[in-house]
């Protein structure tokens, strides 16, 4: 339609169409040649025949979202400081706990402009796993550390977690050592 409507403003019926104050062609004007310079042979195209969708069963693609896996305290707003994480397991292996260590973590520096820290926010393409338990360490009056502990109560919870920390730590070069 495109083609054939570009055509169309080139031949000289649409030049008299173009110089009225319609801003649009009728559709029979512009199918319709008057005078027209075109010598060439006319095309058929095939009629495409696409598969009809039924509603009954809604085509579901899933949708893949990569994220760059970011640890947050304040809700967008990347820590930058890479932290030493510590993690406890049960000997049943049914829960556990990471501890988060931050040395002069660098949300110190934009915790003014940006708003307070809220808790810890672990982001990945799987989404969000968060904590309340955030403190912070001051010395001599100053925010020196900030440690944050996130608590795992089910092998499911754990090993969400541990797709977490495996993509963080190939994003951040840092890796696993076992004591």
């Amino acid at each position: 339609m495109a083609t054939l409507h570009s055509l169309a403003l080139s031949s000289p019926l649409s030049n008299s169409l173009h110089n009225s104050r319609s801003s649009t062609a009728p559709t029979s004007a512009v199918h319709r040649s008057v005078h027209s310079s075109f010598n060439g042979q006319s095309l058929n195209l095939p009629r495409l025949r696409l598969p009809k969708l039924t509603t009954s069963s809604p085509m579901r693609i899933p949708v893949v979202m990569m994220v760059k896996p970011a640890i947050q305290f304040i809700q967008g707003t990347d820590e930058l400081t890479i932290p030493d994480v510590r993690l406890t397991k049960s000997r049943d292996g049914t829960n556990g706990m990471a501890i988060f260590k931050f040395d002069q973590p660098s949300v110190f520096d934009s915790s003014g402009e940006v708003g307070d820290i809220t808790g810890l926010y672990l982001i990945d393409e799987e989404g969000v796993l968060q904590s309340v338990d955030v403190s912070a360490k001051f010395v001599n009056g100053k925010p020196s550390g900030i440690e944050a502990k996130y608590v795992m109560r089910t092998p499911r919870e754990w090993d969400r977690f541990m797709r977490f920390m495996e993509r963080y730590s190939n994003a951040n070069g840092l890796q696993f050592i076992k004591k």
